[in-house]
């Protein structure tokens, strides 16, 4: 079966199939352009989730840091604190040695041989023992810094 067409209508039917390609190549376009920014988006997505692995892994550092200069501080505070006395050795009444606490006098004293049960702890204000049975005496001195 033909079918028979009229001129007029020949042309608005090829001035449709014209407007349809023209239709298609700016859709081809604009899909190259949509595609060409996804890609540069997924980029973009690429280096905020690198970048953010690195923070991730610098916080955990940084909350490390945090947690260590707390535990220096601590300790710089407990050893501040204590230097508020010191601790002087005797032997036989004479003068052996400067520590920072009770135990290490005793320790320094323990390594010389002496004892280590019997010890005398001597207060600040008291004289220290002269006697020939006490070898070993401990005497704490509160410290005062000067003003």
């Amino acid at each position: 079966m033909f079918r028979i067409v009229r001129a007029d209508r020949l042309a608005a039917l090829q001035a449709q199939a014209d407007t349809a390609q023209a239709q298609a190549a700016s859709a081809q376009s604009e899909a190259s352009t949509v595609t060409a920014r996804l890609e540069l988006v997924r980029e973009a997505l690429a280096r905020a989730e690198g970048e953010l692995v690195a923070l991730r892994a610098q916080s955990y550092l940084d909350a490390e840091d945090r947690v260590t200069l707390r535990t220096l501080l601590r300790t710089a505070r407990k050893q501040t604190s204590n230097h508020d006395k010191v601790a002087v050795l005797f032997r036989r009444g004479q003068f052996h040695s400067l520590h920072g606490s009770t135990r290490a006098a005793e320790a320094a004293a323990e390594a010389e041989g002496a004892p280590a049960a019997g010890w005398v702890c001597v207060p600040g204000d008291a004289p220290p023992p002269t006697t020939s049975d006490v070898s070993w005496a401990v005497r704490t001195f509160r410290v005062q810094a000067e003003k």
